[in-house]
Parts: structure tokens; C-alpha cells; sequence
């Protein structure tokens, strides 16, 4: 069976740096970090007292009040994202058969918020179950794909991928499989997460996951640096319109690039810590490559994990040192999550969106707030450090890893 090709059509943006596309990418290029005090809730018990927070958010540029108030935040935000790739990539009811485009989304958590204020006001009852007719819906992970399925009439494939924070590249992967076995035309996929809440916050505390640099927030997300001390908790949402390329051809799309392949493995070590050799990661990259034909030495570009752990950026860049070689000092290796912190179940999709476009401009982002050498780290190895470097990226990968040991990895190249 010969496969189809899939391409990027569309993208939308909703971050802790910027509320659509061209805002996330200046602050990208430009180094800019997310990371602020907490204005959700007073954090004066919390050892974590930051986050990156969607900042400017107005639910009723997007929805409906009263259609918002059924709605939990990551749902709010899977709507607003998509729009604006819906949007960009000039979907309309004359283009496409709707029956033939779906929605996969991730989300490695789903409404949390809805699920603490729920449960917090049982609390504070007689014990009379009083539940929010709305719980369960706005909770539910799935939710988020529905909500854009219903506003749009897509009629395809509707669900979520859940694998913590491989969630969103998770969805892509199975976006771009249906749509390469001829199953879709057209895909709307990405992820969403909104799990900046008191039981978020405290929960990650509590597994001593999250930094707690409070006196200089927007220098707490330091991947590879030596003094990195955990990631920062981020929300938001990013969504990619996938598209068979000769459909998208037909109907004169905007392409941005191709989807070359996608991998997958399980580290099959640990409920939270990466294997420190790397060994699943070093199957992943190496599953995606393969999926992709192509050579490690064609890659010009890693978006990486990269969450400022002291275990995990290690164990990623030893394992990108063994698929690469000697060609791993020649590619741009990044983390874009030193400006937005770490989105969870949507982290994989808006790095992929970041990849997308340093494809199309020619830019690779920095990692920003390094500022010491960490001695276990390949010092040949470019991580792009505190300043955008220009690049012709032809080729692009972009992992993401979860708890559980789930790993995922997707590879944008320039169309042919």
C-alpha cells in the first residue's frame, strides 16, 4: 500500500508568551520568558510560588459566555487554538467533506480545575452529594476534541490521546497515521492543559518536580544548566491542521512543511525518572528516523524534552549523542521550555509548532538562562544557548516524554 503524504496546513497558538502565532514566535526568537508570580490563588503556604500562566485571556474573544461556564479552562484553551488554525489554514464548509476531518487531541490530565473546585465545595457541605451537572463533562479529557468537533461540524475521528506529557505528540502521531492510511483528509490535532491549581502546583511540589526559585521566576526554567533545580508548571494550548498533500494541493492550502514520520517506545524503567542511559529515548529517535527514511546526519534540528530536571536533560542529550554521533554537534539542539515552562499535555504540540516554524523562517530559538556549564553534558554539543541562531532547518525533530516512561517523537521537513 503506498501511504500518503501529510502535511502542516494550519497553526494556532495559545501560550504563556503569546495568545496566538506571531506572538509566540517573537517571544520565542527573541528569548522572552513566561515564567511570573501566581495570580490564580494565594500562594503563601506553597513552596512553588510561580508558573507560566496564559496572561490576557479573554474566554469571550472565543465562546460564548454561557457556552464558557460548561467549559474548563484546557477546553476553553483547545477552542481558542484551534480557531486560529482553523483559520490559517482556510478550512471552510466548501473545501473539506467534513466527514472526513477529525479532531486528536491530547491532554494529560483534562480538567483539573473543574475536579478541585468540585470536590473542595463537597467538602464544605453536609456531605450531600451536590454536584455541578457539568462535572464530568468539563473534566473529562476527551472533552477538549468534542467541543471542536460540535463548533465545526468535523465529523471524523473524535478523541484524546492520554500519555502525561507525551499526550500531544502522541495525538499527531495518530493524526498523521490516519490521514497517510487514507482513513482522513484532514485533522485538527494538538493539545491543551490547565493544570496551574493549587492540587497542580502542590502535587508536582510534592514529588519535588517543580523549581522553586521564587526570587527570579523567569530564570527558574534552565534546561542543561548545572544549576537547573526542576521545571515550571505551564498552560495553554497548540494546534496543527494536518493534511493529506494532495488534498491540501487541490484546494490551494498554505503548506508550511512536511510531516516526514513519527516514533514511539516505553522507557520500562520508572514511574517518573527517564532511564539514565537514555535507552528509551535512544529507541524513539531511532523509530522516528526509521518511519521517516531518512539519515540521523540529515537532521539540522532537535527541539528537545528538555524540562530542567537535573536527571532528564542529561539522559536525553547522552541519548541523542548516541543516535547522532559525531553529526550530533552539528545540529541545533534546543528547549523551548525554558521560556514557556513545561505545558504537560501540550507541550509536545506547541514545540511542534515551534519546529514547524523555525523550518519556515530559518531561525532556531534560544534555551535561555544558562549561565553555568553542567560537566555532564558534551560541551561540543550546540544547545543553542541564550540567543536564536539563523539556520536553514530542513529537517526538524521534536521529542516529548511522560511519566510512565511514554516517549514520543515527530519530524517536520521542508516540502519537496
Amino acid at each position: 500500500m503506498q501511504l500518503k503524504r501529510v502535511v502542516v496546513t494550519g497553526l494556532g497558538a495559545l501560550t504563556p508568551i503569546g495568545n496566538n502565532i506571531q506572538e509566540y514566535w517573537n517571544a520565542l526568537i527573541s528569548g522572552k520568558s513566561g515564567a511570573a508570580p501566581i495570580t490564580y490563588y494565594d500562594t503563601e503556604k506553597h513552596k512553588t510560588k510561580f508558573a507560566c500562566e496564559v496572561k490576557n485571556f479573554n474566554v469571550e474573544d472565543y465562546i460564548d459566555k454561557k457556552e464558557a461556564r460548561r467549559m474548563d479552562k484546557f477546553a476553553q484553551y483547545a477552542v481558542a487554538a484551534s480557531e486560529e488554525a482553523i483559520k490559517d489554514a482556510g478550512i471552510t464548509n466548501d473545501n473539506v467533506n467534513k466527514q472526513r476531518v477529525g479532531v486528536i487531541w491530547g491532554a494529560g490530565i483534562g480538567g483539573l480545575e473543574t475536579f478541585q473546585e468540585e470536590v473542595l465545595s463537597y467538602a464544605k457541605g453536609d456531605g450531600t452529594p451536590r454536584f455541578n451537572p457539568f462535572f464530568i463533562p468539563k473534566m473529562i479529557a476527551d472533552i477538549a476534541p468534542a467541543h471542536i468537533s460540535m463548533r465545526n461540524g468535523f465529523m471524523g475521528p473524535n478523541y484524546t490521546t492520554v500519555s502525561a506529557c507525551a499526550s500531544s505528540a502522541n495525538a499527531l502521531i495518530d493524526a498523521f497515521n490516519y490521514i497517510r492510511l487514507g482513513m482522513c483528509d484532514v485533522i485538527i490535532s494538538g493539545g491543551s492543559e490547565a493544570a496551574v491549581t493549587i492540587a497542580g502546583m502542590g502535587g508536582f511540589n510534592s514529588m519535588q518536580a517543580l523549581s522553586t526559585r521564587n526570587e527570579s521566576p523567569e530564570t527558574a526554567s534552565r534546561p542543561f544548566d548545572a544549576t537547573r533545580d526542576g521545571f515550571v508548571l505551564g498552560e495553554g494550548a497548540g494546534a496543527l491542521v494536518l493534511e493529506e498533500y494532495e488534498h491540501a494541493k487541490a484546494r490551494g492550502a498554505n503548506i508550511y512543511c512536511e510531516l516526514g514520520g513519527g516514533g514511539m517506545s516505553s522507557d520500562a524503567y520508572h514511574l517518573t525518572a527517564p532511564h539514565p542511559e537514555g535507552i528509551g529515548v535512544i529507541a524513539v529517535m531511532e523509530n522516528t528516523l526509521r518511519d521517516a527514511g531518512m539519515r540521523p546526519e540529515e537532521v539540522d534540528h532537535i527541539n528537545t524534552h528538555g524540562t530542567s530536571t537535573p536527571l532528564g536533560d542529561v539522559a536525553e542529550l547522552k541519548a541523542i549523542s548516541h543516535v547522532f554521533g559525531e553529526h550530533a554537534k552539528n545540529i541545533n539542539i534546543n528547549s523551548t521550555k525554558s521560556m514557556t515552562g513545561h505545558l504537560l499535555g501540550a507541550a509536545g504540540a506547541i514545540e511542534a509548532i515551534a519546529s514547524v516554524l523555525s523550518i519556515k523562517h530559518g531561525i532556531v530559538p534560544p534555551t535561555i538562562n544558562h549561565t553555568v556549564v553542567d560537566e555532564n553534558i558534551n560541551p561540543e554539543l550546540n544547545l543553542t544557548l541564550n540567543v536564536a541562531q539563523k539556520r536553514d532547518v530542513k529537517v526538524a525533530m521534536s521529542n516529548t516524554f511522560g511519566f510512565g516512561g511514554h516517549n514520543a517523537c515527530v519530524l517536520f521537513k521542508k516540502i519537496d
